[in-house]
C-alpha cells in the first residue's frame, strides 16, 4: 500500500510539473497557453517606454492613454474633444487587436477635475453599442502634459 502511495504522489508530481513547464512553453512561444503579444499603432512614439497594449490569450491589457490631438500631439483644452480623442485612441489599439468598444471589461479614468464628470460620461456612453464595461472614475490630481483624463482599459475577446 505504501508503495503504491509513493507511486501515486511521484506521477502526482510529474505531471503537475509537465503540466507547469508546457503551459510557459506555450507562453513563452506565444501559443494558445497564453502567448504574449504586443499590440502597438503604427503612429506610437518609439521612445515611450511601454506598449499601446500587451495580448495574453484572448485578454489585451491597455496602457493609460491621453486625449492628444494626433496631428499637433497636444492636449485640447476643451475636455470632451479630449475625451473624444482619447477614446479614439483606444478604439484604435482595440482594432489593431481585433476587438471592439464592447470587448472592453473594465475601465479605469482618471481624471484632473472631478466636476468633468458628468461631460465625459456625455461622450463616454456614445462609443457603446451595449452593456458597458465595469468602471472606476478616479479623481486623480494633475495628469501628464496638463490632460484632464487619463484611460486604462481591460478587453477581454469572447
Amino acid at each position: 500500500m505504501k508503495n503504491y502511495r509513493m507511486l501515486f504522489v511521484g506521477l502526482s508530481c510529474g505531471l503537475l510539473i509537465g503540466l507547469f513547464l508546457g503551459g510557459m512553453a506555450a507562453y513563452s512561444q506565444g501559443g494558445k497557453g497564453g502567448g504574449r503579444r504586443v499590440i502597438n499603432l503604427p503612429s506610437r512614439n518609439a521612445s515611450l517606454p511601454f506598449s499601446d497594449g500587451v495580448m495574453v490569450g484572448n485578454t489585451l491589457y491597455l496602457a493609460g492613454r491621453l486625449g492628444a490631438d494626433p496631428q499637433t500631439n497636444q492636449i485640447p483644452s476643451d475636455p470632451e474633444q479630449e475625451a473624444r480623442l482619447m477614446i479614439d485612441g483606444f478604439k484604435a489599439v482595440l482594432a489593431e487587436a481585433g476587438m471592439t468598444m464592447d470587448d472592453l471589461v473594465s475601465v479605469q479614468v482618471f481624471c484632473s477635475d472631478i466636476s468633468l464628470y458628468d461631460k465625459f460620461n456625455g461622450v463616454y456612453r456614445s462609443y457603446f453599442k451595449k452593456d458597458f464595461p465595469a468602471r472606476a472614475f478616479l479623481g486623480s490630481g494633475t495628469l501628464l502634459r496638463g490632460a484632464h483624463f487619463e484611460m486604462q482599459a481591460i478587453a477581454v475577446k469572447p
